[in-house]
């Protein structure tokens, strides 16, 4: 394709067949042609990173190599250089756009138009997208960034054409279907055979209450005779080393760090005779995680090391090519994490099993019905965008200008156009994405334009100028946005004299109510707020008297007060299984059927359904804020969803996320978290801690931010990009002991939900 005078190109590489090779290759005939003096080898990982450093460097070793980090940044002396996505986007503007000859960028996925899609217009080279996602899910933006026509990448090798082909490239696998009666229906005392309700009644003063549904098992409820079914069935049925003496190098993919440590403790109390080293759990948490792993490797000091359990530590970016057994512990919703946990067996192997005995497959075991569900071929569904808080507040003030001049309202067009025109001023003028469009800012820029708000002006408006705005930075004053929005909704619903006004303004003094007085700055503000709060404010309230609402609270909205959930603890019981109710299956994959379902677009599909009705519905937006929903507010929501959109059943949610737990916590993992809500449960930290340096205070912000998109975070998330842009070494490196544990408690108030009784 650069022969052809072509500048980009898209590479779609089954797991296991070797991008990075195929990076170092093109750079190692790139440079001697002539074509590139300087590479860029872009990854999302650190542990990518260094994976492909020690890549290069075995296989270019006379080529001078170089990570690029804040510290680095600018640096000319080397030929090849190395970075984290985040890492270049903080430094890319310190190089020149000519500088790079080459960027090679690896795992090209969906995040890359919308986060990274800078770095790829900023600099003027040779460019190749690597990615390992099945070409019916590689994103139609990731096609537009390197130059293709939609699923129609220049390369493409499947894993069916690299395990068929001749020699084989990578070894095929085989499928051990084992369930439960547990594992598939959850652990409910109302279903249990009479010998088991015995048990549980020995151990348990309120067996009764014992009603977990499927979603909640090795999450919320831990089943040990469930978990033994599972590792007896791996030490009776799997691939074994060549004497047959022992199993042979195994991945336990379990469902959480609190599973896998059960896990862990009966296999030793199973197994006596192999030792506490045999067995091991590798999680974020544990201060030996690299060394544990290198163990596994087979490059550490505990040859020994056979059997890792792990929560998704394992799961990609870690190459064992002895590996011939993966038990899948836990439930996999995602189309790409699939194959990517699949590809850690896929390694080809020579002389395992002895001199000229190579691996030939490998075995999987599937515990949660994961093959069954992928093979049933769910149609795919193009992601959508959610809109970001900027551009739902633009057209919020579109609306109200629409509405005014419907109304006849001059004053109220009047303050409309204002606000728009200032939102247009706001927007970042060094942003690509603005630049792109900066014709269509220009046209829309005079006062005189916006005032005659005519129907070719209210397009751009819509169409180009709103999306932009999602590049304004709001950072810490995502509530004073949200405060914006909702009295933009209130003034609208005012002019229209809507019976919706009512609901705006309750919910305006309820926020209002809860501004913490004791602050100062919030006592300064005291007139204002009881004038909202007072009833005679609301009888004739104007636009205007609305705007200056917004004007003088926006700054200090932040400062509310929230309730926190109580956690709830993890339940341990230990009740036999149904021998007769195991299931167990041999098969084959059809590997046709597993080429086209990726739950993303699942996930899209309902957050474009709530958002949809998040401002008119007060059980959205109480899970949003983090508070308690009873198990009739959940059912009249999914009743709702089910009228919004047929056949989309909010009961499935909760299996899409193993780590909720509960439908109201699986809801908030897609609508986020209110941010007020989140800054609330760490102010008690900050306020211990005043003297904390700015470093430590970005790190915070970031966690609060992540938590108030997501609804929560995984520990083993704090050790991985951008956790670990402030220090390699995440909040470890940032924090005292005593301060992590400290936060690890406030990040735990966020795993478990706040549930009322109905």
């Amino acid at each position: 394709k650069f022969a052809e005078k072509k500048r980009k190109a898209l590479v779609v590489q089954a797991t296991g067949t070797g991008k990075t090779r195929v990076a170092i290759s093109l750079s190692d005939a790139m440079i001697r042609a002539g074509w590139a003096k300087r590479v860029l080898f872009l990854c999302d990982r650190r542990e990518l990173r260094k994976q492909a450093n020690n890549a290069f460097k075995e296989f270019l070793p006379s080529e001078p190599r170089t990570y690029v980090t804040g510290a680095s940044a600018g640096d000319t002396d080397h030929r090849i250089y190395l970075s984290t996505y985040p890492a270049m986007m903080k430094v890319y503007e310190s190089f020149d756009t000519g500088f790079f000859d080459l960027i090679i960028a690896d795992e090209s996925h969906r995040s890359l138009y919308n986060r990274y899609r800078q770095l790829f217009e900023y600099f003027d080279c040779y460019q190749v997208g690597l990615t390992a996602t099945p070409v019916d899910f590689v994103a139609r933006n990731t096609f537009k960034i390197f130059q293709c026509d939609e699923q129609d990448p220049t390369s493409n090798y499947t894993f069916e054409e690299a395990i068929n082909h001749y020699p084989p490239y990578l070894v095929p696998f085989e499928v051990d279907t084992h369930t439960t009666q547990f594992l598939r229906a959850g652990i409910k005392y109302s279903q249990m055979t009479a010998e088991q309700r015995q048990q549980l009644e020995e151990d348990e003063e309120m067996p009764q209450a014992i009603e977990f549904e499927q979603v909640e098992v090795d999450n919320i409820v831990y089943n040990k005779d469930t978990n033994r079914h599972i590792l007896r069935n791996l030490m009776d049925n799997g691939i074994r080393v060549a004497d047959g003496s022992r199993i042979g190098k195994t991945i336990v993919f379990a469902r959480s760090m609190k599973h896998a440590r059960v896990l862990e403790e009966l296999f030793n109390e199973m197994y006596p005779q192999y030792g506490g080293n045999f067995c091991q759990t590798i999680v974020s948490d544990d201060p030996r995680a690299e060394s544990l792993i290198d163990d596994f490797k087979g490059d550490g000091n505990n040859p020994d090391l056979t059997i890792a359990i792990s929560v998704d530590m394992l799961d990609t970016g870690v190459d064992v090519p002895e590996c011939v057994n993966l038990v899948f512990a836990k439930p996999v919703y995602s189309y790409v994490k699939f194959w990517q946990m699949i590809g850690r067996g896929t390694r080809l192997c020579s002389n395992l099993f002895g001199p000229g005995q190579d691996k030939t497959h490998f075995q999987i075991f599937d515990h949660w019905g994961n093959f069954e569900r992928f093979e049933q071929g769910y149609k795919k569904a193009e992601p959508s965008r959610s809109k970001s808080l900027p551009e739902t507040v633009f057209e919020a003030r579109m609306n109200l200008a629409d509405t005014a001049l419907e109304k006849q309202n001059i004053d109220a067009f009047e303050l409309a156009v204002m606000l728009i025109g200032k939102d247009i001023a706001s927007l970042p003028t060094k942003s690509i994405a603005v630049r792109e469009k900066w014709k269509q800012v220009q046209s829309v820029q005079s006062v005189e334009i916006l005032r005659d708000f005519a129907a070719a002006t209210k397009a751009t408006l819509r169409q180009d100028i709103a999306p932009l705005t999602q590049w304004i930075d709001i950072t810490r004053q995502e509530e004073a946005w949200k405060f914006d929005q909702l009295i933009a909704r209130a003034q609208i619903e005012r002019i229209r004299g809507s019976s919706k006004f009512d609901d705006l303004r309750d919910e305006i003094v309820v926020i209002v109510s809860s501004l913490r007085i004791n602050l100062s700055q919030v006592k300064a503000k005291l007139p204002v707020i009881e004038k909202v709060k007072a009833v005679e404010f609301w009888e004739d309230v104007t636009v205007h008297e609305l705007e200056v609402v917004r004007n003088e609270l926006r700054g200090i909205i932040q400062f509310r007060k929230f309730d926190n959930p109580q956690p709830i603890e993890p339940k341990i019981i230990d009740v036999k299984e149904d021998e007769a109710e195991i299931e167990r299956k041999r098969h084959k994959v059809k590997l046709d059927k597993l080429a086209g379902l990726d739950m993303v677009a699942y996930r899209n599909r309902v957050n474009k359904v709530l958002q949809a009705i998040i401002d008119q519905n007060e059980v959205l937006q109480r899970i949003k804020r983090g508070e308690t929903v009873s198990e009739k507010d959940l059912e009249e929501l999914c009743s709702l969803v089910l009228t919004q959109e047929p056949g989309l059943d909010l009961h499935d949610l909760a299996e899409y996320f193993p780590q909720a737990g509960s439908l109201d916590r699986a809801i908030r993992g897609i609508i986020g978290m209110d941010a007020a809500a989140v800054h609330e449960r760490f102010t008690a930290f900050v306020q211990a801690h005043p003297n904390l340096a700015s470093h430590q205070i970005k790190f915070l912000d970031l966690l609060q931010n992540h938590i108030a998109k997501y609804g929560s975070i995984d520990i083993a998330q704090l050790y991985e990009p951008p956790f670990t842009t402030l220090h390699n070494d995440g909040p470890d490196g940032l924090f005292e002991e005593p301060l992590v544990d400290e936060l690890l408690d406030i990040i735990g108030t966020f795993q478990s939900p706040g549930r009322e009784n109905s």
